[in-house]
């Protein structure tokens, strides 16, 4: 809809950043943690009777603040991680339902700013580490295939030509330096691409895997293993913060994890730490790798003036409606699971894919100690869009930006001694796999059409009747429809979707104002 230039308006970013009021505290560094999957039922802090033991995340409740009612801008990967990087819901651009591959043409517009970009506009030193899942700058031997009509999932040997760089990635949005898997960690190409290289060149096609060690066949690289692949990429995110916390300028890190999405692939240390078979486990080794980060945190002396951000792209893909109902599990390595109290995804309806909470309400944790507010929820709703506004917010970088529609800071709801004056967040659109629409506002939720959009049955159509209107305050599960009782409601409600689906944003304050020393 807009046309940008990138340039001009990281020039204003920085000449806004640079008239800032001396004496100021410095910047902070920024880590932001993504999980792959991650239910908002996995953890202790939303879900007390979780059979999972996640010490990492409680650490961070209890030193940090946590947002009960925060939800991905969709209900699967890539959308999810287009709107966190650009603060702009990724239905606005060409991808409308599903995901990419790990062939994919890259889905970030050349104009378009990111985190990345703003950050490193006002002096951040930039690093994405993990999975991308936005598409790449691939190089090919004899042009484009045709399969990437297809969005990219599936590949042929050496099709690819591995020997030169990446055209289109995260170095070409904002980024200093990358270490990164190109989509899932069951998409092929199995490679790392370290910058705008691949690490290694692949050799060898790898035959695919059923679940839950599922991943689909492909071309894989000699120093590429998928069960170690989650402790390389911490690895490599501990090296850029130890190597950033030695320098005078703030670092921005975003480490989106490749777990617990499938394949489910625990390393040997963590199997059998829970009762919920390779799972658990995985979701173990995912709690221990934040806790990890965390500790490198301390060790470099940095906490103080580091924000962090954890969360999940979207639900989880174990659907648990009852302790004994068959969902995605077939497997005898996980029958643990079967059987138990743990719920991934909470009581929440649905599961990873659906309009349904299940779908889009995630984990969503925030620590910054120099800000002296502990152990405490907060219960805003906000979107994973939102995190660019926010970080900008932290940073005291003022805009006002139309390239960045949907982002809108969450710092005073977060901290208390940050004053908001500024208007409040509008609501919340909600987008499915299959491109089902919701949108949320206080405790209302109306579901634009007539099924899940997603997995569980019916899986309906977008915009066909009836609608769904809950009430989540009283009905948290979206078993009750309260279109009819609540019709005003649910029209007005429908306005409010179509207002804000066409970017018509006038009616609401994007602009961050700049904040004075505190």
């Amino acid at each position: 809809m807009y046309k940008f230039s990138i340039q001009l308006v990281i020039l204003v970013f920085a000449i806004l950043a640079t008239s800032r009021l001396a004496g100021q505290e410095p910047n902070p560094n920024i880590v932001v943690i993504l999980a792959d999957d991650l239910g908002y039922g996995d953890i202790r802090p939303n879900n007390p009777e979780s059979a999972i033991p996640t010490p990492a995340f409680d650490r961070l409740a209890n030193e940090g603040v946590n947002f009960l009612d925060a939800h991905s801008g969709s209900s699967v990967c890539t959308p999810t991680r287009y709107g966190l990087l650009c603060g702009k819901y990724c239905w606005r651009t060409r991808l409308k339902r599903g995901v990419l591959g790990g062939y994919s043409e890259p889905l970030i517009d050349k104009n378009q700013p990111t985190i990345a970009s703003i950050l490193k506009s006002v002096g951040y030193r930039t690093a994405c580490i993990g999975k991308w899942h936005l598409g790449l700058g691939w190089q090919w031997k004899q042009g484009k295939p045709d399969y990437l009509q297809k969005r990219g999932f599936a590949g042929k040997a050496n099709d690819i030509d591995y020997s030169k760089p990446v055209t289109d990635g995260p170095l070409q949005h904002g980024f200093d330096e990358c270490f990164i898997i190109p989509a899932s960690l069951d998409m092929s190409p199995y490679v790392y691409v370290k910058n705008e290289n691949v690490s290694q060149i692949p050799q060898r096609e790898i035959a695919g895997s059923k679940f839950p060690v599922f991943f689909r066949k492909g071309e894989i690289s000699t120093d590429f293993t998928h069960i170690q692949c989650l402790s390389h990429l911490k690895d490599q995110a501990n090296a850029f913060i130890e190597k950033e916390s030695k320098t005078d300028n703030p670092f921005f890190l975003y480490f989106p994890m490749p777990a617990p999405h499938k394949p489910v692939v625990p390393m040997d240390r963590f199997r059998g730490k829970t009762p919920m078979g390779s799972y658990g486990d995985f979701v173990a080794q995912v709690d221990w790798t934040v806790g990890e980060v965390l500790k490198t945190i301390d060790q470099c002396g940095i906490a103080d003036e580091t924000l962090v951000i954890v969360t999940s792209d979207n639900g989880s893909f174990m659907k648990r409606l009852t302790p004994d109902a068959k969902d995605h599990i077939d497997d005898d390595s996980i029958q643990g699971y079967r059987g138990s109290n743990h719920q991934a995804n909470g009581t929440l309806r649905g599961t990873k894919a659906d309009i349904w909470e299940a779908g889009h309400r995630v984990p969503f944790l925030v620590r910054w100690p120099s800000q002296d507010r502990v152990g405490q929820n907060c219960s805003a709703t906000i979107c994973l869009t939102d995190i660019l506004a926010t970080v900008a917010d932290a940073a005291r970088i003022s805009f006002e930006s139309k390239a960045s529609p949907d982002s809108f800071s969450f710092l005073a709801d977060a901290f208390q001694n940050r004053e908001r004056n500024y208007q409040k967040r509008p609501p919340v659109i909600h987008h499915s796999s299959g491109g089902m629409f919701a949108i949320r506002d206080g405790k209302w939720k109306l579901v634009l059409g007539n099924g899940s959009g997603g997995r569980e049955a019916p899986k309906g159509k977008p915009f066909q009747k009836p609608f769904h209107l809950s009430n989540l305050e009283s009905d948290l599960g979206e078993s009750i429809n309260f279109a009819d009782q609540y019709h005003d409601v649910a029209v007005q409600m429908t306005a409010e979707f179509f207002n804000i689906s066409k970017g018509d944003h006038e009616t609401y304050n994007t602009k961050i104002p700049p904040k004075q020393n505190q």
